[in-house]
């Protein structure tokens, strides 16, 4: 599969992440000695399930490394131009692709097992959206304090997912209610309005299920939805506050203290030679001792 990386966001002078971001793109913000995206690149290189990548909203000469085949398109301005944009190179590259996986580039701790879960777990269907969500207690239980915002649900508590499998062909469709839906993802309320009275209804008086939710969106659509719940926390884990940056830089920092560890080579410690290997004569000549056991 091929993803579409979204990266064109710009922190406002009114939002919470500009004075780090500084006028500039929150995927550049330094996490553990590497722009933010550089983590999500990483993860997607390492990816079995991925062949190439699409990144929007950067350009090529921030020198950004992937594995796989890497391609940039400027900012469309609005997501879901971006993600319409980005679906359209991916046909152009790859006319045969079905299903494209849009990647935040802001959920820098996800990792490669984590991205091959996902895209596999889609695949078991052959529906036209997949959608995240990770339970309350998997994101505090590996992210405390993380002050997520949590959809209350009939079964469970969630927070909305920011990698997500789309059928290439439905991007299109209905641009209007998709805008509205993209706009208001910060806000559950305000998206359960969206989707019908009778949802909103079970949202106040907590009726809802997540099945409830995405079979209605995939409805007013004219798609097939499946909802995912997600135990990986790191694929609900964006970064939009200061807390949260603190938090990923805390957490990246001993992810690259770790893997600094295994791959520092050995100093100081003497070369040993390899002792030739006996021949048949030499076993003759000198029987075997027996073996004591520890």
């Amino acid at each position: 599969m091929d993803a579409v990386v979204t990266a064109g966001g710009i922190p406002q002078p009114n939002e919470p992440l500009y004075e780090y971001s500084k006028g500039g793109s929150k995927a550049l913000i330094d996490i553990a000695g590497k722009p933010m995206i550089q983590w999500v690149l990483d993860a997607l290189s390492e990816a079995k399930t991925i062949e190439r990548v699409v990144v929007i909203g950067l350009s090529a000469k921030l020198n950004l490394t992937c594995k796989k085949p890497l391609t940039y398109m400027s900012n469309q301005g609005k997501m879901l131009e971006n993600l319409k944009a980005g679906t359209a190179k991916v046909m152009e590259l790859n006319p045969k692709a079905k299903y494209v996986l849009f990647v935040s580039s802001d959920i820098p701790s996800i990792t490669g097992e984590m991205v091959d879960w996902v895209v596999n777990t889609c695949a078991e269907t052959k529906d036209d959206l997949y959608y995240n969500v990770v339970r309350r207690e998997d994101m505090e239980a590996r992210f405390p304090g993380s002050k997520r915002t949590y959809t209350p649900l009939k079964e469970l508590e969630v927070c909305g997912g920011d990698m997500n499998v789309v059928r290439a062909s439905i991007v299109n469709q209905n641009s209007e209610f998709w805008n509205k839906l993209i706009e208001a993802r910060k806000n559950p309320a305000a998206q359960a309005a969206l989707i019908g009275p009778d949802i909103i209804f079970k949202f106040i008086f907590r009726q809802l299920t997540i099945d409830n939710v995405i079979q209605r969106v995939a409805d007013k659509l004219g798609l097939k939805g499946r909802a995912i719940v997600c135990p990986f926390a790191e694929v609900g884990m964006d970064v939009d506050k200061p807390h949260q940056l603190d938090l990923m830089r805390a957490d990246l920092q001993k992810r690259a203290r770790k893997a600094a560890k295994v791959l520092k080579p050995a100093i100081g410690k003497p070369v040993t030679k390899s002792k030739p290997a006996k021949t048949a004569a030499d076993s003759k000549a000198k029987p075997a001792g027996k073996i004591k056991r520890k």
